[in-house]
């Protein structure tokens, strides 16, 4: 079975190759397709963030890419599997950050940390709800804190 999807946006930013940390440095605009009107937009003023979907196209495909490895190949944390982690080759590519909206125009909005390099197709553009985030607390792997320390 095939599935089609196509990009409703474009990420635009400095950052041409997927560097691991300081993404917060980078400022990205989320720039609409030619053929998404400028309305699919509206409303969008009235929430604080937003999800993005994105394809990974730069990425290397899982597999042939491994199903499972030390993050960034650390030797002192653990060998996981694919789904135990969130690094960019994954079995679809596909990718999901959660960021802020710090402008918003007709056409497009700016935003820190979203962690896609200039040019990546985004598939999906999603209102962060109150209600969406996870309840509760969050339990996770010391290895990933550790990991996170300098992403943004």
């Amino acid at each position: 079975m095939d599935y089609s999807v196509r990009p409703v946006a474009f990420i635009r930013n400095e950052r041409s190759e997927a560097l691991d940390d300081k993404w917060d440095e980078v400022i990205s605009t989320v720039e609409l397709a030619q053929d998404v009107p400028s309305e699919a937009l509206r409303g969008l003023e009235e929430f604080s963030h937003v999800e993005i979907v994105f394809f990974a196209d730069w990425a290397e495909e899982v597999p042939p890419g491994p199903w499972h490895r030390r993050p960034r190949g650390n030797p002192q944390w653990p060998d996981v599997g694919v789904f135990a982690q969130r690094n960019k080759d994954r079995p679809n590519r596909l990718l999901l950050s959660t960021v802020a909206i710090d402008e918003l125009s007709e056409r497009s909005f700016t935003t820190r940390g979203l962690d896609g390099i200039d040019g990546t197709p985004v598939l999906d553009i999603k209102p962060v709800f109150r209600w969406s985030v996870p309840r509760g607390e969050l339990r996770v792997a010391a290895w990933s804190e550790e990991l996170g320390e300098d992403y943004f």
